[in-house]
């Protein structure tokens, strides 16, 4: 485990600086290296961070990172149109797989958030379109020198979680609706020393 890889930059070689969580293992510094942050506007994807959000509560990350590929298998690669048709049966199948987070709660809701978002997609004409709304259709620039810093929640995630909650979701809580607009690059929360600020700031 490493805290920095090695980069060639002009033809010398310099340490890569990462964000410090993004630091313990490879699959944390390649999801931060090439995912986090960085603005999503495809629906899909972003229904995906919600589901994955929402499974991670009252766990790390990592644990959500290590079974993301067994979730997409799980949940229909995360199409909200096929896991909105879920019936009890599958329900059940999805607490017996032992490769997701068996949480009866969390399974039903996303389900749940699953035909939420499917209203909200027919009233603004996309996902994407009702998301990024809170973040005034850009994303935040935030400047962090320190991981102690960054905020769990902010006043434009309470917005979003308060509305989220109005309109039928489930695991949307302000700090779980933050980390989420961290993930989709709706806040950029990279540290300024980071090597992804400036590239994920452009």
């Amino acid at each position: 485990m490493r805290s920095f890889d090695l980069l060639a930059y002009n033809g010398e070689v310099a340490p890569l600086v990462r964000c410090a969580w993004a630091t313990a293992d490879p699959l944390s510094s390649a999801y931060h290296d090439a995912e986090w942050g960085v603005p999503l506007y495809d629906d899909r994807g972003l229904f995906e961070f919600l589901i994955l959000e929402g499974a991670q509560a009252g766990l790390s990350w990592y644990t959500i990172l290590k079974k993301r590929a067994a979730y997409r298998l799980a949940f229909d690669d995360f199409d909200a149109t096929k896991i909105a048709r879920y019936r009890e049966a599958k329900l059940e199948k999805l607490l017996a797989n032992p490769d997701i987070v068996r949480n009866r709660l969390k399974i039903r809701g996303a389900v749940q958030n699953a035909r939420a978002s499917l209203a909200v997609t027919k009233e603004f004409g996309s996902f994407h379109e009702y998301l990024w709304q809170f973040a005034g259709g850009r994303p935040i620039q935030n400047s962090w020198q320190h991981q102690k810093e960054m905020p769990a929640h902010s006043p434009v995630s309470d917005v979003m979680s308060k509305d989220l909650k109005k309109r039928g979701f489930t695991f949307v809580g302000s700090t779980i609706c933050y980390a989420f607009m961290q993930a989709t690059g709706m806040v950029n929360d990279h540290l300024v020393t980071c090597f992804r600020y400036p590239q994920v700031r452009q």
